[in-house]
């Protein structure tokens, strides 16, 4: 198994991860039941298209996973794309790469505490938004400074509670579709040729790829993986593929059930029921209820407490390397955690989610930026994979080093260009800033350089 030290690193992790850990924990980012939260904003936006967005997501990521996982056989370390970009094409733009997904992983924390909080406000709304935050918050900082292990065993625990629910939602879908209650035709959710265009089909996808994303969170824990590289990869694949179908099917089903399909199309869902209410119609108010505190646990401890564990690998891999303050690079030497990196995200996650929470709209906001965060750095990712291996190796494995990457380029592409214009606009300022850090660096004599590059 190759180590990190040939790139001029220590092992300071504890390297305790094998297949079935990373393939759960890719599985616990994404949230088998991602699409109860956010399933009235794709319909809407699909025109009820909604299994046709997530297949359309699927083909993005797909073609992305598989980037990952060349990459991660070539470089086994922590940092996701930053590592990746970094190594494979050079450090500068692997710093430009890092910075770009930090939009990502850095705000991805904060919007799933700040949908769970709203969504346990609704329950209990004696206790407001920013209690119900900071609590998530403290919990999984808590959970995350005890150790990959202890992340680990929970989210193995979660990922079973939340299939479970799924498997109850689709029992009861299908029982009211037999009983004759569907709303549309069975096709309907995979296409309907009068509100079809792929303009429609594409702005869909760039919202629905927000269940996919975590599949790439897996790269974060390369430092903690007990087996091969290539096991890592393989581990994300499986991930995504697993959650896909999970998608699709329960994306489908509630679509067939969707009651007041026009008025959603037509109106959006500004209030997040649309799943909810779809669940009542299917098979009671004890099933809405479900749903939603379902959504409200899983997004805001599984979903948020490896999110946090990634996006502390993240800064951890940066400082490591001085292009972020090096104090992040800071290991517990008990728990073997990025401790600093760990505390910064918890006080980021708070920060952001309270400020997002008083905002009419803070929540789709934040979603937009996420993902213009994560398709901008995978595109990056792509042409990594081509210059390390084509370029630099004179690689011929054509189809994994130079059609599947420019395929994948290509699909990200069009998601970006059919995102909404203020995600556009906030992310393009985002990657000026970024830019401008780093003329900064060079200015200053520091140009960006990995460990085996130092001269």
């Amino acid at each position: 198994m190759s180590t990190i030290e040939q790139f001029g690193y220590r092992q300071e992790l504890k390297r305790s991860l094998g297949f079935a850990d990373l393939m759960i924990y890719g599985l616990i980012f994404m949230v088998p039941i991602a699409p109860f939260g956010i399933f009235g904003n794709v319909f809407s936006v699909s025109h009820g298209m909604v299994a046709l967005a997530y297949v359309v997501g699927l083909v993005a990521m797909a073609f992305t996973a598989l980037s990952y996982a060349q990459m991660a056989r070539a470089f086994p370390m922590a940092g996701s794309v930053y590592t990746y970009a970094g190594r494979g094409i050079g450090a500068p733009v692997g710093f430009l790469a890092g910075w770009a997904i930090l939009l990502d992983y850095v705000l991805i924390p904060s919007l799933l505490y700040l949908i769970s909080s709203m969504a346990m406000n609704s329950f209990v709304p004696e206790i407001p938004v920013w209690a119900w935050l900071a609590a998530f918050v403290v919990l999984n900082t808590v959970v995350n400074y005890l150790g990959i292990q202890m992340t680990a065993k929970i989210t193995r625990i979660m990922l079973v509670a939340e299939l479970a629910v799924l498997a109850i939602f689709l029992v009861a879908g299908g029982v009211a579709l037999a009983q004759g209650h569907a709303q549309t035709g069975a096709f309907t959710p995979i296409f309907e040729s009068s509100g079809f265009t792929w303009s429609v089909v594409l702005a869909a996808a760039s919202v629905a790829v927000l269940s996919f994303l975590g599949f790439d969170g897996i790269s974060t824990l390369a430092e903690e993986n007990r087996e091969d590289a290539q096991r890592l990869g393989r581990s994300m694949v499986a991930a995504l593929g697993l959650a896909a179908v999970l998608f699709v099917v329960q994306t489908w089903v509630a679509a067939l059930l969707t009651p007041n399909r026009d008025s959603l199309i037509a109106n959006g869902d500004a209030a997040g029921s649309a799943f909810y209410d779809t669940a009542e119609f299917a098979g009671g108010a004890w099933l809405s209820v479900l749903t939603a505190v379902a959504t409200a646990i899983a997004w805001g401890f599984a979903n948020s407490l490896v999110a946090q564990a990634a996006t502390s690998r993240l800064l951890f891999a940066m400082g490591r390397d001085r292009q972020l303050p090096s104090f992040l690079a800071k290991v517990d030497p008990k728990h073997q955690v990025p401790v600093n990196a760990t505390l910064v995200v918890a006080a980021i996650s708070l920060i952001v989610g309270v400020f997002m929470s008083i905002r009419t709209n803070g929540a789709g906001e934040l979603t937009q930026l996420v993902n213009f965060g994560a398709m901008t750095a995978f595109l990056v990712l792509h042409v990594a994979v081509v210059v390390h291996y084509v370029i630099k190796q004179r690689s011929r494995n054509w189809w994994a080093h130079l059609i599947a990457p420019v395929i994948g380029f290509a699909v990200l592409v069009a998601v970006v260009i059919n995102q909404g214009v203020a995600a556009q606009a906030v992310g393009g300022i985002w990657l000026a800033v970024g830019v401008v850090i780093l003329g900064i660096s060079y200015a200053r004599g520091r140009k960006p350089a990995l460990p085996t590059e130092v001269k």
